[in-house]
C-alpha cells in the first residue's frame, strides 16, 4: 500500500512538472495532453485519473505555482523583524516570482481566462492574499492603519499588485518596471501608515 502511494505521488508530481513546461512554453490552448503523456512517459488515462482533463491538470499545475509564491512571498518577508519592512518585502516577492518566465503565462495569463475570474480569484484570496491581509492585521494590531478597513486595503493593494504585474510581465525591462511598482506601493502605502 505504501508502494502504491508512493507511485501514485510520484505520477502526479511528473504530469505536473511536464504540464508546467508544455503550459509555460505554449501556453494552456497550445498545449497538446498527449505530447505531455508521451514526454511524461505515462498515459492519458493517467491524466484522466488524477485530475480528471486537461483543465484538472492546469488547475493543479495553478495551485502548485500559486504555493510557490506565497512560499516566496512568506520567505523574503521573514528576513525582516520589522512589520513595515515585512510587508514591502512581502510585496516586492510576489510582483518579482509572479513575472517570472515559469509563472506569469500560468498564473497571470491563462489562469484567470481558462478557470474563470471567480474561480482563479478564490485561488488567490486562499494564497497571496490571506498572507497580505494577516500581515496588514497583524500591523494594525500594532497602531499601523489605525483608521483604515484591512478588508478593504487588502483587496486595494492585492489588486494594485496583480494589475502590476501583468504590467509588468509585458515590459521589455522588467527589473525596472518592478522598481517603479514598488516605488509606487510604498508612497501608497506611506500615505495610510498611521
Amino acid at each position: 500500500m505504501k508502494r502504491s502511494r508512493e507511485e501514485t505521488n510520484e505520477t502526479i508530481n511528473q504530469l505536473k512538472e511536464v504540464a508546467r513546461k508544455h503550459f509555460t512554453e505554449h501556453g494552456y490552448a497550445a498545449t497538446v495532453l498527449d505530447e505531455i503523456v508521451k514526454e511524461a512517459k505515462l498515459t492519458r488515462g493517467a491524466v484522466y485519473h488524477h485530475f480528471g482533463s486537461k483543465k484538472g491538470l492546469f488547475l493543479a499545475v495553478l495551485e502548485s505555482v500559486q504555493s510557490e509564491v506565497a512560499e516566496k512571498v512568506e520567505t523574503e518577508s521573514g528576513k525582516s523583524k520589522d512589520v513595515w519592512d515585512q510587508l514591502i518585502l512581502g510585496c516586492r516577492a510576489f510582483v518579482t516570482t509572479a513575472v517570472e518566465q515559469k509563472n506569469k503565462r500560468i498564473m497571470l495569463i491563462d489562469g484567470p481566462a481558462v478557470l474563470g475570474w471567480e474561480t482563479w480569484r478564490s485561488m488567490d484570496e486562499q494564497g497571496s492574499m490571506r498572507l497580505l491581509h494577516e500581515q496588514l492585521q497583524l500591523m494594525q494590531q500594532q497602531g499601523y492603519f489605525e483608521s483604515i478597513s484591512i478588508d478593504a486595503l487588502t483587496h486595494i493593494l492585492s489588486g494594485a499588485l496583480n494589475e502590476s504585474t501583468l504590467w509588468i510581465a509585458q515590459m521589455p525591462n522588467v527589473m525596472e518596471s518592478v522598481e517603479e511598482t514598488m516605488k509606487v506601493i510604498s508612497q501608497l502605502l506611506e500615505r495610510f501608515r498611521f
